[in-house]
């Protein structure tokens, strides 16, 4: 998975349920290090390198609870002000032999944030803006994915032209969808309402035109011609999909403690 937001490219994976495996009995990771960021440095991103090895470049703790969580950061609110501002780096080796489902190491993810920046929190229930990510009124133009179960899903975000993007979906379902939409490229959250499951190959091409990544920069522009692609939302109707604008609750993350963590 890989996030470049401010360079290149953006690979995001989300929370899905723990899998009932062997595997899930280890919850932690083998090793890893949290080091500050260099300053000036603008490039992010949540990714996996190789079998062993997890990576976090450049993240607040407010981006890292809410990757590890699913969240986005508007919907994560208390503890210190630098959680919001001081950059970290993390590395972490994942054990066993083969690499690990990503839920499986978001839980990891999880309990590092715990111990090494001893956060606490806990949850409240808040009526908020979102948008309801629903069936369209024309047939879905969704591929069924027939990727092994086991198998990983990708969802990235690169630039296509001056102002257009592109997100291809690969075995990715809609709950990850709307997740790495609220989490990036949207400015409330994203609500998956669309009753389906299973997984589905797609690919989303629009032109900013609006709010879209108001909390990062976008990935950067490739040329300077402008596409004819559609805005956000007429690109997700050609799909099948539709972002309803409603009111919803939603659970909030309330930050209780947070320190920062020991030198490595």
């Amino acid at each position: 998975m890989t996030q470049p937001i401010a360079a290149a490219t953006l690979i995001i994976a989300s929370i899905a349920g723990i899998l009932a495996s062997p595997a899930v009995a280890q919850s932690e990771f083998e090793a890893s290090t949290v080091t500050p960021s260099s300053p000036g440095v603008r490039g992010m991103s949540f990714r996996h390198v190789g079998v062993h090895r997890f990576l976090s470049n450049n993240h607040t703790l407010k981006e890292c609870i809410a990757y590890a969580y699913g969240l986005t950061p508007e919907l994560i609110v208390g503890g210190p002000g630098w959680i919001g501002s001081a950059r970290y780096n993390v590395v972490a080796q994942t054990p066993g032999d083969t690499k690990l489902p990503d839920e499986q190491t978001l839980a990891m993810f999880q309990n590092l944030l715990a111990q090494r920046f001893k956060l606490e929190f806990h949850r409240e229930q808040k009526e908020v803006a979102v948008y309801n990510l629903v069936l369209g009124k024309s047939a879905l133009k969704l591929e069924q994915s027939t990727a092994a179960p086991e198998k990983g899903h990708t969802l990235f975000i690169h630039s296509a032209s001056r102002q257009a993007y592109n997100l291809p979906a690969r075995n990715a379902s809609m709950a990850e969808f709307a997740s790495l939409m609220q989490r990036v490229v949207m400015d409330r959250p994203v609500v998956d309402r669309t009753g389906l499951s299973g997984k589905f190959n797609f690919d989303l091409l629009w032109e900013r035109q609006g709010t879209e990544f108001g909390r990062h920069d976008p990935p950067p522009a490739i040329g300077d011609a402008s596409s004819a692609a559609p805005d956000v939302f007429t690109a997700i109707q050609q799909l099948g999909l539709r972002l309803e604008p409603a009111k919803s609750m939603v659970e909030m993350l309330i930050i209780d403690q947070a320190e920062k963590p020991d030198d490595n």
